[in-house]
């Protein structure tokens, strides 16, 4: 028997990465899974790899008519959404003098305001008990070269879970962040190029993180199962760190 059985489940930028491995998770364990994605391609790739048990519905978690039409469609078709995985975001390096506007408002429209209104959204269709698990990262904690916006984006997701535990003490509704180290996903080698300087970046990770590797997308999704099922029933308004140790000596 799965740990999630009957339960609806939705991941933001559920086509890649941290987020496709936990929606594969998700099913592999009986739940009925909602993904999203900017691309239709990808959101259509995704679903074919998964396969029964999942749907995909494209568009921007910073949209709220996108966000609007994805709720409506869930509450059509199942009337509830026992979970929600707000994992959607980006990640974009600045060093500290050369931010520029339109980097701030990518960052912060994506990271915060895409995950505060996915989340909020979401509520409605919210049966009392259930679970938010929303995406952080160790930027959040570590003063990283380049990462000024970053890291506030991620600090932000922090201060969420505490807050929102609070609100939503009352309907029981449990709210943690997964906050992963470096993880070896196709957007951490977009992010740091093929350059040799990218590749050194790379590189340099594993050695500072004390396990001595980068992270694996499903070794972040058991992290995601476990705060999202009743195995996790008594974890709320926590980060829990998925990075090798990098974050905590």
């Amino acid at each position: 028997m799965g740990k999630l059985n009957g339960k609806v489940a939705l991941v933001t930028g559920g086509t890649s990465g941290i987020g496709f491995a936990t929606a594969k998770l998700f099913v592999a364990e009986g739940a009925r899974v909602y993904v999203t994605g900017r691309r239709q391609a990808k959101v259509d790739e995704a679903v074919k790899e998964i396969g029964a048990g999942v749907t995909g519905v494209q568009g921007d978690v910073a949209n709220m008519e996108d966000l609007d039409r994805l709720f409506e469609q869930i509450k059509q078709e199942k009337g509830k959404l026992d979970i929600v995985f707000a994992n959607a975001g980006a990640a974009e390096f600045a060093p500290f003098g050369t931010v520029e506007e339109s980097h701030f408002d990518r960052m912060f429209d994506g990271n915060v305001k895409g995950l505060l209104f996915s989340v909020q959204k979401a509520l409605p269709l919210m049966p009392d008990g259930g679970s938010i698990v929303m995406t952080g990262s160790i930027v959040g904690s570590k003063g990283l070269p380049a990462n000024t916006v970053y890291a506030a984006t991620k600090a932000a997701i922090r201060s969420f879970a505490r807050t929102w535990t609070t609100d939503l003490k009352e309907r029981k509704i449990r709210v943690n962040v997964v906050s992963p180290g470096p993880i070896d996903t196709e957007g951490l080698r977009e992010l740091l190029g093929d350059s040799a300087a990218g590749k050194q970046r790379k590189e340099s990770f594993s050695q500072v993180v004390p396990l001595g590797r980068l992270g694996h997308a499903e070794e972040i999704a058991k992290a995601v199962l476990f705060l999202a099922s009743e195995d996790g029933s008594y974890v709320t308004g926590t980060e829990l760190f998925v990075d090798g140790g990098m974050a905590q000596v």
